[in-house]
């Protein structure tokens, strides 16, 4: 007997589990597999609807109360970067960008760990061993390639300095993760790799840069909103994103739609024609 994988994806919620960005809450996410001949046309399409990429995974922010977390990309055509910002680029001049596929390095992993321990000692990714940074870079069925930054040392050796995680969209470039040498904080190399990425996309013809989730009242993610042209996903459409004080991480019960209304309102690639029936595709976990 021959079996096929179903050709209208699955979409599940997780489990609720403390909120990673604002205190006191509880996330939970809707995601669905990334697989087979659909996986980028997959990819592409709910990326533009807040979607996110972890390995063989999309998911998006679906928690019953709240909705802070918004979707983040820069138009890259208006972007300007600040003063600071180009004072940024001016420190980080030296470093070469080196572009490779989806391969773990031990450089790489030693970097990452010793990131983890520096800014992110009790993350939900402290405990990750170099065999789960390695699925983390390589089990992902889409385009995607890191971007290795390179200084030297003071003896003239090369040394990897910076690492981002980038999936290559058909709009633009989604940066899944990125990391630095703690060692070199002082250089803003996370806000270097996205401005070096907004440069990227700009010599290869790309509008956009996805940037993940900008949540506000999260002091981990405020460096979103200092970058031009933001645009932020809400209700169903992209939008500039103004004033960031004019944004509230309020709760409310009725903030959120229903599990079923949100799959429901989903756009899947034309490739996938037969329409999302919810009572049959939503699973709680």
């Amino acid at each position: 007997m021959r079996h096929s994988l179903p050709t209208i994806p699955q979409f599940y919620v997780t489990a609720p589990q403390p909120c990673p960005y604002l205190d006191g809450r509880m996330e939970r996410k809707l995601f669905t597999a990334l697989q087979g001949e659909q996986a980028e046309a997959m990819n592409d399409t709910l990326s533009k609807q807040g979607f996110r990429r972890s390995q063989n995974v999309l998911y998006r922010p679906s928690c019953a109360d709240c909705c802070a977390c918004l979707s983040a990309r820069i138009r890259v055509a208006d972007f300007q970067p600040t003063r600071s910002q180009r004072r940024v680029i001016k420190r980080n001049s030296s470093l070469q960008r080196y572009v490779t596929s989806a391969w773990a390095t031990e450089d790489q992993y030693d970097m990452f760990r010793r990131y983890l321990d520096s800014r992110h000692a009790d993350g939900g990714m402290a405990d990750m061993d170099v065999f789960e940074f390695a699925a983390m870079v390589e089990e992902t069925p889409v385009r995607t390639r890191v971007l290795e930054y390179i200084g030297q040392d003071a003896n003239g050796r090369r040394q990897l300095r910076a690492v981002c995680l980038t999936d290559v969209l058909d709009d633009g470039l989604s940066l899944v993760y990125s990391f630095f040498d703690p060692d070199h904080a002082a250089k803003s190399l996370g806000s270097y790799m996205i401005l070096d990425q907004i440069a990227l996309a700009r010599k290869v013809g790309l509008p956009y840069v996805y940037l993940g989730y900008w949540v506000p009242g999260s002091p981990k993610m405020d460096y979103k909103s200092k970058f031009s042209a933001l645009e932020i996903y809400q209700n169903g459409a992209w939008h500039d994103l103004g004033d960031p004080d004019s944004y509230s991480g309020a709760t409310h019960p009725l903030s959120v739609k229903p599990i079923a209304e949100q799959v429901a309102n989903l756009s899947l690639p034309k490739t996938l024609s037969a329409p999302i029936t919810p009572t049959r595709v939503v699973r709680d976990l």
